[in-house]
């Protein structure tokens, strides 16, 4: 009898520790490479400031890029595969088809990585963490990342199409969008503020500024007009204008501002003010950029921690686009 009670007291502690290693395991954790490869996100660092200097747009890319990524399969770099035998990838999803960038920003991190510490540190980490440098290179606040995440083999174009947000979307769809990915109301609006910097094409916007609707500014969409003809052809619909008008390359919390004065460039931004449960919110925001800041850096860390593959699940690959 004591010989049985033992070996399940041996058999619960052993069941025990395998459930803990697991759960352990599939934590990310802020330290993840301090041994492995110390460089790690010095290296990034490098990269994505010299990127930005040339480029502030991009800034907002590779923070689009990150989200993109984590509502597809989590945040596993499978929106970093390009087409092949195995392969669809959701960089034709009409969210993303000739739209999301920054694809070389995150290779050259990737190349620069790989010299220092070849096969270690995943795209999926580097995306994360080029989100963050981008955000604190033109003004936004700076997070601590949480690290460990691994490359998927698969990438999946139909949950891209299906789950990613659309430019036309109402505030129920959004707040449903995001709580599908285990996020609030409140982390929705908190994200969208990230369209305080960045750039739409005039096909995305050319229905809400020549409708004459009651939710947008006269005079705001008079300018924007200017800028995007009403002629729907390919280089009219690839016209830019920025997000926010008022200060384009500076992350701060004019994009809550510009709503209250129905001045969002796209529906999905003006709906988040338009009468309907997030209005507070963004009237907070509004008069409080501190709260906004580090509400942003919250969501942005709980966003990253949507389905990460860890442990052995999935692989380090050597080159982002391609599985190995």
């Amino acid at each position: 009898m004591a010989h049985r009670i033992s070996s399940i007291t041996a058999g619960f502690v052993v069941t025990t520790l395998v459930l803990f290693a697991t759960i352990c395991d599939a934590q990310l954790s802020s330290s993840f490479y301090d041994s492995t490869c110390p460089n790690a996100l010095t290296t990034i660092r490098t990269v994505i400031r010299s990127a930005v200097s040339k480029e502030r747009r991009m800034a907002a890319s590779l923070i689009r890029l990150h989200f993109h990524d984590c509502f597809v399969q989590g945040c596993d770099a499978s929106i970093l595969l390009d087409d092949s035998s195995s392969i669809e990838s959701e960089k034709t999803a009409p969210q993303n088809f000739n739209s999301v960038r920054g694809f070389n920003v995150i290779d050259q991190a990737k190349s620069e990585v790989e010299k220092v510490c070849p096969g270690v540190v995943s795209c999926a980490d580097i995306v994360a963490v080029a989100a963050r440098d981008a955000s604190f290179a033109v003004g936004g606040p700076s997070w601590t990342v949480k690290l460990g995440r691994r490359d998927s083999t698969t990438a999946s174009k139909s949950e891209a199409t299906s789950d990613l947000p659309l430019f036309t979307d109402d505030l129920n769809t959004l707040i449903s969008r995001f709580s599908k990915k285990g996020l609030t109301a409140r982390d929705m609006v908190t994200l969208s503020g990230a369209h305080t910097i960045g750039q739409a094409q005039c096909f995305t916007f050319r229905g809400r500024i020549y409708n004459n609707a009651s939710d947008i500014d006269a005079g705001f969409a008079s300018t924007r007009r200017r800028g995007c003809p009403s002629l729907s052809n390919n280089d009219n619909d690839k016209k830019l204008a920025a997000l926010d008008l008022v200060t384009p390359n500076s992350f701060d919390n004019n994009y809550f501002k510009n709503l209250i004065q129905k001045k969002g460039l796209l529906q999905s931004d003006q709906v988040l003010f338009s009468g309907g449960s997030t209005d507070s919110i963004v009237s907070e925001y509004s008069k409080n950029p501190t709260t906004f800041k580090s509400d942003f850096a919250a969501a942005m860390i709980k966003m990253g921690d949507i389905e990460p593959l860890t442990g052995s699940a999935g692989t380090i690959r050597k080159i982002c686009s391609s599985i190995n």
